[in-house]
Parts: structure tokens; C-alpha cells; sequence
């Protein structure tokens, strides 16, 4: 036996011992965390898993068979243009309405077909930060200067993201092209024909994206409009859907008539719960890929692949951000205290400067100075663009969580993740952990936040 290599595994198996054996049980600030990444996941299992990452996980199957791999690898490929990769892929989120879990199984689905590494990591960053939707709520709540350099911040930190991790992998993407094919433009057995595909990709689209429509704060307008016909418009891209099953992949009319009925019945027999309608949808789909031809059992191979690939890792992923950082309706339960975070990437660096013992009114020159670059330049917004808070209540601010929601984004972070906000208890708050806002002028802009983006 080689006891070089087996002292390693030792010292792991007695670190997981100590770790275990001193666990702090009992200790307030644990228990609570421990129930917090409980509550986390629950939230997430009901907000995210079945109207976000399903569809998702369909649309990715789908990519993988019915997108053209020679086309991937000539836009995105290793040997594709590398302006035109890195531009493509940076600016493809545009027009997908997807959150940063959303995303996962694209990216894994593109990059698996061939694209670049870079280009594909260039599209996994970009891609929840800079659709329409997310960049017009931006500019309308926070003012167009801070909606642009959103904009123009995501693409260019997406593209230099997507450089660095090309040249830290170099070695493995050089061994992968050595592997791949040299692309052509058209597959030897032929492709299906461009609008088929774009028509199916429109109705798993358009239900991903009106399915999480949120609820706004308003009841006028057109975002309330919307909402109000979420689920008919979804039901628009299901029969949209349907017709395509019937008419690209000839699946039968009966077992088509069959589904929709199933699905038909449990929707009017729970109209108050939509989402029980959605997931008989969506096992009716998964069930019809058994009855269609070679390309729906691949496309059903390819969905189930990225489904037990990227939902362990994700669920994994939300109960540990909620053991650190707490649930959505916690105020600070997780393990990290809400100081340390805002001593990190607050708006001022005043609460650092308390964690290292400086009286207040201390300020280091330094610090103030690359304290905006450091907070993604959230300082550099004018006066007029942004939330204005008091010395007290700025000193409240903290990043409670990091996640891109569809719909549910309060538009503070250039990356496209969701910043809240929690203050004192005498705030006003807006129920359902959204932005908890004073009953001043600088609660009026966050409450017009809140109900700019809206809650689920």
C-alpha cells in the first residue's frame, strides 16, 4: 500500500471528524442558519425549479439536437472569428429572459456542442444581466446612464471574463479542438429547416418567459396587463407547442389529444394553483418524447443529462447560500453577519472601517477612492440617478443576496443579480422580502423600484 497517497485521504476523514465533532449545536447564530438553508431551498424548490429550470432544461435538450453543430462551431467555435465569437455570444442574452440558474443548462448545451470556451463563458456571464426587459427597468428606475453602463458593463466584463478563463484553460481547449472536427457549413445528413427550428425554440421561449412573469406592484399599465394574462399567453406557446410535436416530429394526434386533456382537467380543477396545470404540462411533454421518433428519445437523453448534471449542483449551491447568507425573509440569520457583508461591498467603506476599530468619521483616502470601483461602480451613477438615503440609513444597506430572478432583479447590480435591501425596523416596509424602503423621498424611489420589478 502506498501511504504517501493515503495520508491525504487520513487527514481528509480526521478533518471531517474534528468538524463533526465540534459542531456548535446549541450556538443560536447556527441553528438559525441551518433552519435558514432549509427555508432557502424550499423557496427555491417552489419559486425557481419548475417554472425556470424545467423549461430550461427542455430548451438546452433541444440545442443540443436540433441546433446545428457545425452552426455552433462556426459562430462560437475555437476556430470561428474570434470578434465575431466573443461578440455574438456576449450579446445573445438580449433577447432571453433567463436568470443566472436559467442559464446554467445553455451553456453547458452550447459548449457541448462545441462552442469555444471563452465564448461560451462569455454568454453564461452576459446572459442574465443584459435582456431587454432587465435593461429598460433599469434605465427607467435608476436613469439611463446607470442602464447603459449595465449594458455596456455586462458585455465588456463578459468578454474579458470569457478571454481569461480561454487563456487559464488554454492547454485543455487546445487537447478539445485536437478532438473536435473541423466545422463545415452544412451537417452531411442535412438539417431540419431553419424555421421549424425557430418556431419550436419561440413557443419553449415564450413560455419560460411568461410563466415567470412577475407581479407588479402596480395594477395599471401594461406590465400589469401582462400579468394578468401570464397564463394565457403561456397557454398560447403550449398549443404553439403542440403543433409543432404534431407537425415536425409526427407525433400522434391521440396521445397529443391525450395530454392536453389530462392537463386541460387539472387546470379547472385547480384554477387557483396554475403551477399544478404547468407541471402535468411538463410531465406530459417529458412522457411524449417516449412516443415520438429518434430525435425526441435524443432530445429527451440530452434534457434528463443536463437535468442530473446541473440540479444537484445547483440545489446544492442554494442550501449553502442559505446557511451563510439566510433566506429571503430573514433579516440576519445566516452564519455571515449582515456587517461583514456590508463591510465588504457596502456603499461606503465606513462599516470596514468599524470592523477594524476606527472611531467614526475616520476616512483613508485611499479607500474612498477605489471604494466605487470596487462596488461595480455603484458610486459612479449621478446624484439624480440614484436612490437617495440618509447617513443613517445608508449605514442599514447590505447585500442580502446574490441571484439572478427572472423578473424579481431590483437592478442595483451591473451583473445582474438581485441586491436587497433591509433597514431599520421603523421602516416602511413592502411585504415578501422585497426592498424595505423609509417613508421618504428615498423610499418613494425604492418603493418605485419595488414596483418596477416587481414580486413574484
Amino acid at each position: 500500500m502506498n501511504w504517501k497517497g493515503e495520508w491525504r485521504k487520513l487527514a481528509f476523514i480526521i478533518a471531517i471528524f474534528l468538524a463533526c465533532f465540534y459542531l456548535p449545536i446549541g450556538n443560536p447564530r447556527f441553528n438559525g442558519a441551518i433552519l435558514e438553508a432549509f427555508l432557502l431551498i424550499k423557496w427555491y424548490a417552489r419559486e425557481h425549479v419548475l417554472l425556470c429550470l424545467v423549461p430550461a432544461f427542455f430548451i438546452a435538450g433541444a440545442i443540443g439536437v436540433f441546433v446545428s453543430q457545425a452552426s455552433v462551431m462556426k459562430y462560437f467555435g475555437a476556430r470561428a472569428n474570434k470578434a465575431l465569437a466573443y461578440g455574438v455570444a456576449s450579446v445573445s442574452g438580449t433577447i432571453l429572459a433567463v436568470c443566472s440558474c436559467t442559464v446554467l443548462p445553455l451553456f453547458g448545451s452550447i459548449y457541448m456542442r462545441g462552442a469555444g470556451l471563452g465564448p461560451a463563458i462569455a454568454f453564461l456571464y452576459s446572459g442574465p444581466a443584459i435582456n431587454v426587459l432587465a435593461i429598460v427597468l433599469t434605465a427607467r428606475v435608476l436613469g439611463w446612464q446607470l442602464g447603459l453602463a449595465r449594458a455596456v458593463g455586462a458585455v465588456v466584463f463578459s468578454v474579458v471574463i470569457g478571454l481569461l478563463m480561454h487563456l487559464i484553460f488554454l492547454k485543455e481547449e487546445r487537447a478539445r479542438i485536437a478532438n473536435q472536427d473541423v466545422y463545415i457549413e452544412e451537417d452531411a445528413t442535412g438539417s431540419r429547416p431553419l424555421w421549424h427550428v425557430a418556431l419550436y425554440f419561440l413557443a419553449m421561449v415564450g413560455i419560460l418567459v411568461f410563466a415567470n412573469w412577475a407581479k407588479p406592484q402596480q395594477s395599471t399599465g401594461l406590465w400589469s396587463a401582462v400579468f394578468a394574462w401570464k397564463w394565457k399567453i403561456t397557454a398560447i406557446f403550449a398549443v404553439l407547442l403542440v403543433f409543432g410535436l404534431w407537425r415536425f416530429f409526427k407525433v400522434r394526434v391521440l396521445y397529443l389529444v391525450l395530454a392536453a386533456i389530462a392537463v386541460a382537467v387539472i387546470g379547472l380543477a385547480a384554477p387557483r394553483y396554475p403551477m399544478a396545470a404547468f407541471a402535468a404540462g411538463s410531465a406530459a411533454l417529458a412522457v411524449l418524447t417516449f412516443f415520438g421518433g429518434a430525435e425526441l428519445k435524443e432530445w429527451r437523453g440530452q434534457t434528463w443529462g443536463f437535468a442530473k448534471l446541473i440540479l444537484p449542483l445547483l440545489l446544492g449551491g442554494v442550501l449553502a447560500a442559505g446557511f451563510f447568507l439566510g433566506s429571503p425573509t430573514s433579516t440576519d440569520a445566516g452564519i455571515i453577519p449582515n456587517n461583514w457583508v456590508q463591510a465588504l461591498v457596502g456603499d461606503s467603506p465606513n462599516a470596514l472601517l468599524r470592523i477594524l476599530g476606527k472611531p467614526d468619521g475616520f476616512h483613508m483616502g485611499w479607500l474612498d477612492a477605489v471604494w466605487p470601483i470596487w462596488t461595480n461602480f455603484r458610486s459612479f451613477a449621478p446624484e439624480h440617478a440614484r436612490p437617495q438615503l440618509d447617513d443613517r440609513t445608508k449605514e442599514d444597506v447590505y447585500i442580502r443576496e446574490s441571484r439572478g430572478c427572472h423578473g424579481d432583479d431590483h437592478g442595483h447590480d451591473l451583473r445582474g443579480h438581485c441586491v436587497r435591501s433591509t433597514f431599520r425596523e421603523e421602516s416602511h416596509s413592502i411585504p415578501k422580502g422585497g426592498c424595505h424602503a423609509k417613508d421618504t423621498d428615498s423610499g418613494d424611489r425604492l418603493s418605485e423600484m419595488q414596483g418596477a420589478f416587481g414580486q413574484r
